[in-house]
């Protein structure tokens, strides 16, 4: 005797469920790659875009990836101090490179501005951008300075939820193949 009945573990629903729950775990862990661990083994930082300075480029709330580099030249998004030794950070355009006493000065100017900035020598650049996420400066704005511990929560968190996840597929996958086959050999019997 043959059971009509679908195996609740084998629904196109849970199929589907189960492919989004593993895209979504792929781009998170994609993500916070992009963020954490790429801009450290470069050397450099996740900042994000406070004003709307560098739009259309950058958005107020993107997130900017910059590093170091060998050189920077016009045309390259660097970050740099305003002002040798303060903390405020500055994401522009070169638009000019000369030649200074003390090796290269750069003119810079947000790409939404009219005017350049005061020109800045090569010590006060920390780096180029290399990339951005949109919006995802929105969030790290919000978590403040706990940020590092909501990443660590939320990507602890989504991979025990992948692990419970298929265990109990398998769990459940090795307990439908001993009902089938105690099924079988009933009807065989």
């Amino acid at each position: 005797m043959k059971s009509t009945a679908q195996n609740p573990q084998h629904t196109p629903g849970r199929a589907i469920r189960s492919g989004a729950f593993a895209v979504v775990l792929l781009a998170v862990l994609a993500l916070a790659a992009a963020v954490a661990v790429v801009p450290r083994v470069l050397g450099g930082s996740a900042l994000t875009v406070l004003t709307g300075s560098m739009e259309p480029t950058y958005a107020p709330g993107d997130m900017v990836i910059s590093a170091p580099a060998d050189r920077y030249r016009i045309g390259d998004v660097v970050t740099f101090q305003p002002v040798s030794d303060d903390p405020t950070l500055i994401t522009h355009r070169i638009v000019a490179v000369s030649q200074g006493a003390d090796g290269p000065e750069y003119v810079t100017r947000g790409d939404a501005n009219g005017n350049d900035d005061e020109p800045i020598v090569e010590a006060q650049v920390m780096g180029s951008v290399r990339y951005h996420i949109p919006y995802l400066g929105h969030v790290s704005m919000l978590a403040g300075e706990h940020r590092g511990t909501i990443i660590i929560i939320a990507g602890a968190a989504l991979i025990g939820y992948g692990v419970f996840a298929t265990a109990s597929a398998l769990l459940q996958q090795r307990a439908s193949r001993g009902r089938h086959r105690l099924h079988t050999r009933r009807i065989t019997c």
